[in-house]
């Protein structure tokens, strides 16, 4: 939890700084109470122990219990967890562990929807880099939980040659020789490709995985009947409910959709004090 505890810190001491004046004016004494975590709406859960952690790390001795564990479908109504500690501390707690929760839980709503659409086409639907800064490591986790696959974590675990890095190397043959000399041979290498000519270079040059980046539907059949399974083949860009299940009819193995978390809508989840 070490990676998940500062991000937690981060966001605590961000919100609360000197101190949460609103609690502290009409709490100014130690009282215990109790709250429930409600699902304002459908939802694939992702986050109950990052939300957990967020009250437990402020308050030790706050007593939490999980209804559900991630990965359950919640329906509307439904009470996800119910907690027992400190007011002013499940107070303070309170936007910081539902904002994780919220949004971790849109992730994994979003992406079981992608998933569901791909039912029996055998293709995967995959995340991209396109992540909020600092919150990498739970919205792939949460990727995961609805259901999809996570494509390289960073820049620091796999090969993917982009346009830029074909004009800087002057070439995508270029740019794969250059690549395939400087990384071990457990490493794939991956390049993105926006014509049916960078295809075929990206073949010659021994690519293990092409991406077929804003290609038409035509497009990208040709492309795959090009590749015939050489190399994994993964489509990228415009994609959304409505076009994914056509883009895996061409044949693609691979679908990536920034959507799962560049700009996906955070779930509706409430706190309630008891009573409230």
């Amino acid at each position: 939890m070490n990676g998940i505890d500062k991000i937690i810190e981060t966001a605590l001491a961000e919100d609360i700084h000197t101190g949460d004046i609103t609690t502290l004016s009409i709490l100014p004494k130690s009282r215990s109470m109790r709250a429930r975590l409600v699902a304002k709406e459908s939802l694939v859960l992702s986050g109950i122990k990052v939300a957990e952690r967020v009250f437990t790390m402020l308050d030790p001795h706050c007593r939490f219990e999980a209804l559900f564990a991630d990965g359950a479908h919640i329906e509307k109504g439904d009470i996800i967890a119910r907690m027992e500690g400190d007011a002013a501390l499940l107070l303070q707690g309170e936007r910081v562990s539902l904002n994780l929760l919220q949004r971790m839980c849109g992730i994994a709503t979003q992406t079981a929807a992608f998933v569901k659409e791909l039912e029996g086409t055998g293709a995967r639907v995959v995340d991209t880099r396109k992540t909020t800064p600092g919150l990498r490591v739970l919205e792939k986790y949460s990727v995961r939980v609805g259901g999809g696959t996570n494509h390289r974590t960073g820049l620091y675990d796999g090969v993917l040659i982009k346009e830029n890095h074909i004009a800087a190397a002057g070439g995508i043959k270029e740019a794969v020789r250059l690549a395939r000399n400087y990384i071990p041979h457990t490493l794939k290498i991956e390049v993105e490709t926006e014509t049916l000519q960078d295809v075929a270079e990206a073949l010659e040059a021994g690519a293990d995985i092409i991406m077929l980046d804003n290609m038409s539907l035509a497009e990208m059949t040709e492309a795959v009947l090009l590749i015939g399974k050489r190399a994994l083949v993964e489509a990228s860009g415009g994609v959304n409910l409505q076009t994914i299940r056509a883009i895996a009819g061409t044949g693609v193995d691979i679908i990536s959709v920034g959507a799962l978390t560049h700009s996906v809508r955070a779930a509706d989840i409430s706190m309630l004090m008891e009573g409230a």
